[in-house]
Order: structure tokens, then sequence, then C-alpha cells
């Protein structure tokens, strides 16, 4: 019996028929599209003159770009505006419609822009008409309907340091940012959530640690970042990398390291702080005794220029003018500590915890993000 021989295998497909294939294929249209931000923390929305109704400034993707690309050239033939193109805050899939194509948006953060730039705008190749700055509610609040939920989720990124997921505008189960709470509530006493958006749906917070360090006469040692322009002080510490495995004691030891050149271990737990400022992600801060300070400690002292301009000692009469309120809160309460030989403390914003029956009058009414 004769063996089957098997057919020829076909030519291999040239680069331009491959290209030629996947150009026919189906596929979603893809827009790029920004949340500029002005130095007020005001939303552009611009005016169309093909059509009716605002819009956010962008448009779809052409050729071979990516969304970025895409979202960048679409800033300088609108609006003449030649900026960066942030993260990415939210990607919303949407089903065909009038068009009869489906449509995959992205959404970027852009700015905040510079007072120059906000106010330079230019409409060179006549597709907008006008352009607005709006708060960021008064501009959720404009859009049309198929839009507006996408810049609100946006912004719910922004807040959140995370990105949402839509699908026709809605936050899907497990979106890191915009899912409802209540929503989510919902889904999680139902088990309807996997394990992996269970994790990312929930609320996150930042945790961060400090060292007070002091000298022999009760002043405390203050940084001043070189990242801010307010003027003001901080504790020398810092975020801790829990990612890393980092613990807040291990977290305030590098910081200071890193910020001071001194390899001081960190004593006693003296607070630990919670800060909530919604729609912020709220603040876990861990201080720790650092020990008092010597000359020949105050003399090794190297700063990286980039992150700080200086150190100084400072008593505590002049912390009013040095820090703000919470922060300095937290230093008075971790003194009295530190003096006492008590803690560690429980703060919210700086003031020790107290039963909800006992706060009236104690300064706990009214705690806000001071």
């Amino acid at each position: 019996m004769p063996v089957p021989v098997p057919p020829p295998p076909a030519s291999r497909p040239t680069p331009e028929e491959v290209r030629a294939y996947y150009a026919a294929q189906p596929a979603p249209l893809v827009a790029a599209t920004g949340v500029l931000l002005d130095g007020a923390g005001r939303v552009l929305l611009l005016t169309p003159s093909y059509k009716e109704g605002l819009e956010l400034p962008g448009g779809t993707v052409e050729d071979t770009e990516v969304p970025e690309e895409g979202l960048a050239r679409e800033l300088k033939e609108e609006l003449g505006l030649d900026v960066p193109v942030g993260r990415l805050l939210a990607v919303d899939a949407r089903s065909p419609g009038e068009l009869g194509r489906s449509l995959v948006a992205h959404v970027h953060l852009v700015g905040p822009l510079t007072d120059e730039q906000a106010t330079g705008l230019s409409f060179a190749d006549g597709e907008v008409a006008e352009a607005h700055w709006h708060t960021p509610e008064e501009a959720v609040r404009l859009l049309p309907e198929r839009v507006a939920p996408r810049l609100r989720a946006a912004l719910a990124a922004l807040y959140a340091g995370s990105i949402a997921h839509l699908v026709n505008g809605v936050p899907q189960p497990g979106s890191p940012a915009a899912l409802d709470p209540a929503r989510r509530a919902e889904l999680e006493h139902a088990h309807a959530l996997d394990t992996a958006s269970h994790r990312a749906s929930r609320p996150k917070a930042f945790t961060a640690a400090h060292m007070l360090l002091t000298d022999g006469e009760c002043r405390v040692l203050l940084v001043q970042p070189a990242y801010r322009r307010d003027g003001r002080w901080n504790l020398p510490g810092g975020g801790v990398d829990s990612d890393l495995g980092e613990s807040p004691r291990d977290g305030a030891r590098r910081e200071v390291l890193e910020e001071l050149g001194l390899d001081v271990e960190p004593g006693r737990l003296l607070a630990v702080n919670w800060t909530s400022h919604a729609p912020y992600p709220a603040r876990v801060s861990f201080t720790f005794d650092g020990g008092l300070l010597t000359g020949a400690d105050l003399g090794r002292i190297r700063l990286p220029p980039s992150e700080l301009r200086e150190w100084r000692l400072a008593g505590q009469e002049e912390l009013p003018d040095l820090v703000k309120p919470k922060l300095r809160r937290r230093i008075e309460a971790c003194m009295a500590a530190l003096r006492e030989g008590t803690g560690p403390l429980e703060l919210h914003a700086g003031r020790p915890w107290a039963p909800a029956d006992s706060r009236s009058g104690n300064g706990m009414e009214g705690a806000g993000p001071s």
C-alpha cells in the first residue's frame, strides 16, 4: 500500500499580505482623550465646531499610533499644545453606537498646565469653536451622558492614584477605581468577586514611617523637602516600601539614612496616626523615637540636594510657623509620650483618639483636613 504523500507546505505570507489581512479585520475604533487640568484643578472642555455638545480634548487614534501618541497629536492640532501625555486614568469599552463600530476610549491625565499654557490655547485646525475651564463637578454635569461617566471615573482614579475599568461607562466589578462603594459592598456580600477582583476593588491606604529625633534642649529635627512650594517642614521619614516586604520600622531607618546620612536604629513606637480625606486614599503613619542627637551626630548630617533643601532644630513654640497643623499636633503628642513614657498613641489627624461620648470639648470635634 503506497504511503500517502503530504501536500507541500503553503508558502509563507509576505509582510504586506499579513498587514493587509489584519487591516481588513473588523475592530473597535480607538480613541484617546485627556483630562486637562490647570493650576487650580479645573478641567478643560471643548465646544466642537462640527457637532453639538461638549467634549474632552482628544480624538481617534490614527494609522500606527498608540493612544498616547494620538492624544499628543490631537492636542497639538486642536489646541496648539505641545505637552507630555500623563498616566492612564481610565479605559471605557463601548458597544456600537450610531457609527456601527465599537469603541475603546483611553483617558489620560494631562497637566496641570502652567498659566501661560492654559491661557495660550489656539484653535488652528478649526475643529474647536471654544474652550472653557470648569470645576470637576461642573465638567461632569455639562458633558453628554455618554462621556460624563468616563470623566467621573477618570477623576476618581486620579484621586485614588489608580485606574478605572469601564464598559459602556459603567465601572466593572474589580475596577480598581470608580466602583461605587455601595455596589462594591453588594458584590462582596453576595460573594460575587473573585480573589483578584476583591483585592483590586478594595480601598487602599498609604503607609509612611518617621522618626522623632531630638537634641539635649528638647528641640525636634525637621527637614524641608525640595519638592514643596509652601515652605513647610517635615519630620525625617517617608513612604514604606511594603511591596518589597519592608516594615514601618525598617522604612523609618532607611529613610533617615537616605535623607540625613545617619544610620539610626528606631526606638520604641510613639504613635500611629490615621488621616482620612475622601476621595483621596487614607494615610497611616508610624512615628518612632529616634533618640537624642549629639553635636557629633548633627555634624555628620548630609542631605540629598535633589530631595531636601535644609534641616533645622525647632522648639515646640516654633512649630506653628513651620509645619502643618496636623503634623504639629502629632509632634506635640509624640513629645508628650516621650516625656511621660506613655504610648504608643492612637492618633486621628494628629489628635489622640477618645471614645465618642468623651470627645465633646476636647478638640476632637470638627477634625478635618487641616
